[in-house]
């Protein structure tokens, strides 16, 4: 076993695991063993089971992504202050004074990204478990907590006609090579789409007018356009299995991002705006911002509340001046 084997081990392990646990509970309640849906059900509980187990990771990387914005405008004096100086003290000085203002902030660049690679080794697990799935069944063994009988059961499952452990690039040894193509296809649409869309509303809607003038940001636009096609160029040699994780898991960090942008949007975004205006609609005082500062709160507040007046106040009409006869 190579040393990436090795690695993955585990992962493979707790993967096919949970996959199990979730076959083995939806048999019980009447659901055909060797049924596709039966294991399709059992992957999307993988998904939940390990998004749910990210949601603390995940407020982590809100406040990351909020420091990192708000930090901004500080990060861009710096540059100014040090462009053109390429002496070695130069850098070492600018290099710790930008460590100075993620600790100010209380944020790094890592932390923007940390569940993103907490999950690749459990999708890189997934990959390798159901790729192997169909020499597994030859050979009669088991792939991690998966025994040779239920290896061979997801070998033979299929929806809408297609195999799970089947790609577009490889097809299928079991036929069904026309809804494997239409199957592998639909699914890498939605998941293109679906990382697309996440995206776009972030940018759209919970980013400041400072963030989205940043240099940083222009490199996060031209991801935005970047990452979807390297996805759906690799989603080709994707067991269906794998996207339909894929896609589960990017439509939950759709969901997770649309209640995000709603609840606690970032301070200075057009979301924040739109939440203090709510508020204030209703009455109701701005709820502190995760990550904000709480000058941004109550200036939000204010506008908001004053839009709301200038809106709700009624016009008084003017007596028009008559001259006397």
């Amino acid at each position: 076993m190579d040393i990436f084997g090795t690695i993955l081990a585990p992962f493979k392990w707790l993967v096919s695991a949970i996959m199990v646990g979730f076959h083995d509970g939806l048999s019980t309640i009447g659901m055909s063993p060797a049924n596709g849906w039966t294991w399709t059900l059992s992957i999307i509980g993988l998904v939940l089971v390990i998004r749910a187990a990210l949601i603390p990771v995940f407020v982590k990387q809100i406040k990351a992504q909020r420091g990192m914005q708000l930090l901004q405008p500080d990060l861009k004096k710096m540059q100014d202050k040090y462009k053109g100086k390429t002496d070695q003290l130069s850098r070492q000085a600018m290099a710790q004074e930008q460590m100075a203002l993620y600790k100010k902030h209380g944020t790094n660049p890592f932390s923007a990204c940390l569940p993103m690679l907490i999950q690749m080794p459990f999708f890189f697990a997934l990959f390798q478990v159901l790729s192997g799935i169909s020499s597994a069944k030859v050979s009669g063994q088991g792939i991690g907590a998966m025994s040779a009988e239920q290896v061979k059961q997801f070998d033979e499952s299929t929806i809408f006609g297609a195999p799970l452990s089947a790609s577009l690039l490889h097809g299928s040894t079991a036929g069904g090579e026309v809804a494997v193509w239409i199957l592998s296809i639909v699914m890498i649409l939605a998941m293109t789409a679906s990382q697309f869309i996440t995206q776009k509303q972030i940018m759209a809607k919970n980013m400041s007018e400072e963030a989205l003038a940043s240099p940083f940001m222009r490199q996060q636009k031209m991801m935005l356009y970047i990452l979807p096609v390297v996805f759906g160029v690799g989603g080709i040699n994707f067991p269906i299995g794998v996207l339909i994780y894929w896609t589960t898991t990017n439509l939950w960090t759709m969901g997770q991002q649309f209640f995000v942008i709603r609840r606690m949007p970032t301070p200075g975004s057009p979301a924040a705006k739109a939440l203090a205006e709510r508020r204030a609609a209703k009455g109701l005082p701005a709820l502190p911002l995760l990550g904000g500062k709480k000058v941004d709160a109550e200036a939000a507040e204010a506008a908001a509340a004053a839009a709301v007046e200038a809106k709700t106040q009624r016009v008084q009409p003017q007596r028009k001046n008559r001259k006397r006869k």
